[in-house]
């Protein structure tokens, strides 16, 4: 495996460079980062006042402080990054007239600070004016979800949104790596994304060691969110950029298995930790890459009953069958490493078609089944009211960028969601493959 480690830290490093440090005892780079971006920062802290975050949370003001940065402290944000949390940390960011905000908390925390830096870089009058928002929605997060609207803000007023370094303490989503920042309505328990190259953070930290104590059911959600993330992007990828994804994809998908199956046995395994962590990160540089499919774009109506490393799991067999037919290189790629790991029984090495996606779609639940999680969305809780909410989303313009990231592209107005995608959450509801298309 140490072979697979020091292939993952090469990519990492080719790709981000002197921007982002990684690895064991690494948190007091955040200081000389900060350094670079001003005097004063808002530090967001992820479970403000928990033991687990103590230790990590005074080695990063200890180097704040060792850089000559000042700084106030702010509570991070809920699962999931919810609205209001978003506009908590914006009216904290305005008030404290800090240079920067440093979130030091997973995936939420970070998506969170993300947008509210949108919302202090541009004016209400602004959104309107370029974006076209309306006055009752030109101050909220609402007007920028999609793809490219935040750069057409920065271009249109020369100005760039203020910095995140984001100093990540979960091994999951990667959003301090990528241009993603997903928050969700509590009201309608729908979350929606920004897709966007100006809120990608100019640094980032991830100490790995920060993630021995965190909770059984965080770490493994955030494992099968970066499987899911390598896996939807290398099935939706075509052309030259297939080879580049076929390399990160493998790697990151073996090293979160293999982590996953060391951190079962033994929670604070060191290697299973940092291969956790390495190949989370390469999940994260899959999404920029290319982008996530239907796993990601359904788990965006099920948080009221699943996490969305869990929802996503949950989907990627179902959608795996329907797609059999056209992804059959990557389908043997992971098939390969879901067989080394023990979770698919059978040969092979002679199936194609259907009958290879189902073998892989079985491995992968034979995975999901290994870690406790559950397997159908009647299983997780889900209710007819949750397919229903999830075709719905799918006609969202805001989403479209999913529905186009798929092996076959799916056209709403064509009818497709009915035709392929409502038997796919159909399957998924009940467990039976043999309702896929």
């Amino acid at each position: 495996m140490k072979e697979y480690m020091d292939r993952a830290q090469k990519v990492l490093k080719t790709w981000k460079g002197n921007s982002y440090t990684f690895g064991e005892n690494v948190l007091e780079a955040v200081g000389d980062y900060a350094r670079g971006h001003g005097k004063k920062a808002l530090l967001v802290v992820t479970e403000v006042g928990e033991a687990w975050i103590e230790k990590p949370f005074e080695r990063v003001k200890g180097s704040l402080k060792a850089n000559g940065i000042s700084f106030e402290t702010a509570r991070g944000a809920g699962p999931n990054a919810p609205r209001e949390d978003v506009y908590r940390i914006s009216l904290q960011f305005a008030r404290s007239r800090s240079d920067m905000i440093i979130p030091l908390g997973g995936g939420s925390t970070i998506d969170a600070a993300k947008s509210a830096a949108i919302l202090n870089t541009y004016s209400p009058s602004e959104v309107t004016e370029i974006l076209g928002a309306p006055r009752a929605e030109a101050d909220s997060i609402e007007p920028y979800f999609g793809t490219g609207l935040v750069t057409k803000m920065k271009e249109r007023t020369g100005r760039s949104v203020f910095p995140v370094l984001p100093v990540q303490t979960a091994a999951s989503s990667g959003a301090h790596l990528t241009k993603y920042s997903n928050i969700t309505d509590p009201i309608t328990n729908q979350k929606k994304l920004i897709v966007d190259e100006a809120i990608l953070p100019p640094a980032s930290v991830f100490d790995y060691t920060v993630t021995l104590d965190a909770p059984m059911s965080l770490t493994l959600d955030g494992g099968l969110d970066g499987v899911a993330h390598a896996w939807e992007v290398l099935i939706g990828t075509k052309g030259a950029a297939y080879e580049k994804m076929k390399e990160v994809a493998a790697l990151c998908i073996r090293l979160v298995v293999h982590g996953l199956q060391r951190i079962k046995k033994d929670r604070r395994d060191l290697e299973g930790r940092i291969c956790l962590g390495l190949g989370t990160d390469l999940g994260g540089y899959s999404v920029m890459l290319g982008g996530t499919g239907g796993p990601h774009l359904g788990s965006f109506s099920l948080i009221d009953i699943l996490s969305h490393g869990r929802a996503c799991a949950l989907l990627n067999p179902y959608y795996t069958v329907l797609f059999a037919p056209v992804i059959q290189e990557p389908l043997n790629l992971i098939g390969a490493i879901f067989k080394g790991a023990g979770y698919i029984k059978e040969e092979i090495w002679n199936l194609n078609g259907r009958a290879l996606g189902l073998a892989v779609a079985n491995g992968m639940i034979s995975f999901a089944k290994d870690l406790n999680f559950p397997t159908t969305l009647r299983e997780a809780g889900a209710t007819r009211d949750h397919l229903n909410r999830m075709l719905a989303a799918a006609k969202n313009p805001q989403l479209k960028m999913k529905l186009q990231n798929m092996p076959t592209p799916m056209d709403a107005e064509k009818g497709d969601l009915d035709r392929l995608m409502k038997p796919v959450l159909e399957a998924a509801f009940t467990g039976d493959l043999s309702l896929i298309p």
